[in-house]
């Protein structure tokens, strides 16, 4: 027989504040501790099991590794519509839709907590066929979501986005940024994360709304890492230039009002994510609901994410300048200085950790 135990963050971790440079050089002398967790026993009262949506995808996939590294049973539920049964190996896997409210409901009896990561993504789809969006990330989500309440689970850790503030305010973008999106996919999370708040005042429902910037990487274990079909992030588009499954790497103008004339973001280690998302569930167990923004504080441009994959795996990278894309702001970078309040959490990871890590799975999965 053995003894399972739950993993809780300790309070005696220093926050730093947060910082931003313009150098893709993450500063040598910068040492951000580690997250500490401590040792809890479970107790008759409290269940271990969380259901992972959309956890064969890969941010949830990460996620449910992280659970279970904490002391957490991870059940994942995955239509595999994009996501893939590779990413959710050792897991107990149910594939079903999050429509399925006769499907979910004898799973949920058996969960204490739900993530919800399955969502349709891409932004340029979402503005020439809105209704797969509206119709997955709305309506179906919120079948999941009604088929919760039917339940005795109470607390919901949801994958939101920074697309949900549009064209911001300000940068670095604070919590308090209106939220104006400016494409079906923002506000179709949007809408989740109002129905969410609604939820929250009438039936007592406890929830986090994670607002994710540009998440990249992979596990270091290289077992998972990102897969998408079609690929549309930065870096695994990069790594596609480098092995010659296309001519370049097209960067969408040079002109924007940035340092080197590309567009700046904030790229977070998927696993910082997944670590955010175990504390959130911590974070429930004695406080309020809260939306948190999920990012470094710290933005690269195109061209200095290009530079240092060239340094990282000594590959060229081939580059071809096109015109602007509609719709992409200059520069979003995120206040992370909530979550690292409320949850004493903050991303470790630099950007060379980012590519190695992603470079170690592209290597692995080619």
């Amino acid at each position: 027989m053995f003894r399972r135990v739950r993993l809780a963050p300790s309070t005696d971790l220093p926050l730093a504040a947060s910082l931003r440079v313009d150098s893709c050089n993450t500063p040598d002398h910068l040492q951000i501790p580690a997250l500490k967790y401590h040792v809890r026993e479970k107790t008759e009262e409290e269940s271990l099991a969380v259901l992972v949506v959309g956890g064969a995808g890969y941010i949830g996939s990460h996620a449910a590794r992280v659970l279970r590294s904490r002391g957490y049973d991870a059940i994942i539920y995955d239509n595999l519509s994009t996501g893939y049964r590779e990413l959710a190996e050792g897991f107990d896997l149910v594939v079903g839709d999050i429509a399925d409210s006769a499907k979910l409901a004898p799973i949920l009896r058996r969960c204490d907590a739900v993530m919800h990561f399955a969502a349709h993504a891409y932004v340029g789809e979402s503005v020439t066929n809105p209704k797969k969006y509206y119709h997955n990330n709305v309506t179906a989500a919120l079948a999941l979501l009604d088929a919760v309440m039917e339940s005795r689970v109470r607390r919901f850790i949801f994958s939101s986005t920074c697309a949900v503030y549009g064209n911001p305010v300000k940068v670095p973008i604070t919590e308090g940024n209106p939220r104006q999106p400016v494409n079906p996919y923002g506000a179709t999370k949007l809408a989740f994360e109002n129905a969410l708040e609604a939820y929250g005042r009438a039936y007592g429902l406890k929830y986090v709304s994670f607002r994710y910037f540009n998440a990249a990487g992979a596990d270091d274990s290289g077992s998972i890492g990102e897969k998408h079909e079609p690929e549309t992030h930065l870096i695994p588009l990069i790594f596609d230039a480098i092995r010659g499954k296309r001519a370049a790497l097209e960067i969408f103008g040079d002109d924007y009002p940035t340092p080197d004339g590309t567009c700046i973001r904030d790229y977070i280690h998927v696993n910082d994510l997944a670590e955010a998302h175990v504390l959130g569930l911590e974070y429930l167990t004695k406080a309020d609901s809260a939306a948190m923004n999920l990012g470094t504080g710290q933005g690269y441009s195109v061209k200095e994410v290009a530079a240092k994959v060239e340094q990282v795996t000594e590959h060229k990278v081939p580059i071809h300048i096109g015109p602007r894309r509609a719709g992409d702001p200059a520069e979003l970078v995120a206040d992370p200085s909530l979550a690292e309040s409320l949850l004493k959490w903050r991303a470790r990871r630099s950007l060379d950790d980012i590519i190695r890590t992603a470079w170690n799975w592209a290597q692995k999965a080619r």
